[in-house]
């Protein structure tokens, strides 16, 4: 159902962010220290509760994303950004690797202006330090509505290590995040 997330009773905080498929996301944010919940779903359309198959023709704006529950005292917000501009390219224009369309954007939603301004001040640091070659194209949007999406997206790389697209895509990615932020990592 949809709902729009904001900081829980429990001093959690909530980071939302899309960079191609959400499984390869939730993979790495499963595993980092601080994270205390992530779940797959779709954000920044324009239909009321959409499906998988229409997000993924590309029918309703929206965004394959993973919404992050985290806890502050342990990482904070701009650490999860920093890792999200190491685990996608930030500099595709509606595309990551074969996932090619608007719903495999890189965005970043924010839940409040300090969340805006820590976006904008991480994006200059990566481009002053020219990460990359191309200039970053990531979306810098307020949350809206949040669907989470079907069930079996959730923890789909955990239950499906093996499929094809899990060892192709998104294990190369928790490797990649398990090799450069090694002390990050959930014990």
């Amino acid at each position: 159902m949809g709902q729009t997330a904001s900081p829980t009773q429990t001093g959690y905080e909530i980071a939302t962010v899309a960079g191609g498929c959400f499984w390869c996301l939730e993979a790495v944010y499963d595993q980092m220290k601080g994270v205390v919940a992530v779940e797959s779903g779709y954000i920044g359309g324009q239909v009321d509760h959409p499906t998988y198959e229409a997000v993924c023709n590309g029918r309703t704006g929206h965004a394959e994303a993973v919404r992050v529950t985290f806890d502050p005292t342990v990482v904070s917000y701009r650490e999860l950004l920093e890792v999200f501009f190491v685990i996608h390219d930030p500099t595709t224009l509606n595309r990551q690797g074969h996932d090619a369309g608007t719903q495999y954007r890189s965005a970043i939603f924010y839940h409040a202006p300090e969340q805006k301004q820590i976006v904008e001040e991480v994006i200059a640091a990566v481009t002053k330090e020219k990460f990359y070659a191309n200039p970053i194209v990531t979306e810098i949007t307020p949350a809206g509505t949040w669907y989470e999406a079907e069930p079996y997206h959730q923890e789909y790389f955990a239950r499906n290590p093996f499929q094809g697209y899990c060892t192709a895509v998104v294990g190369q990615k928790v490797v990649k995040f398990r090799k450069q932020f090694a002390s990050k990592l959930k014990t």
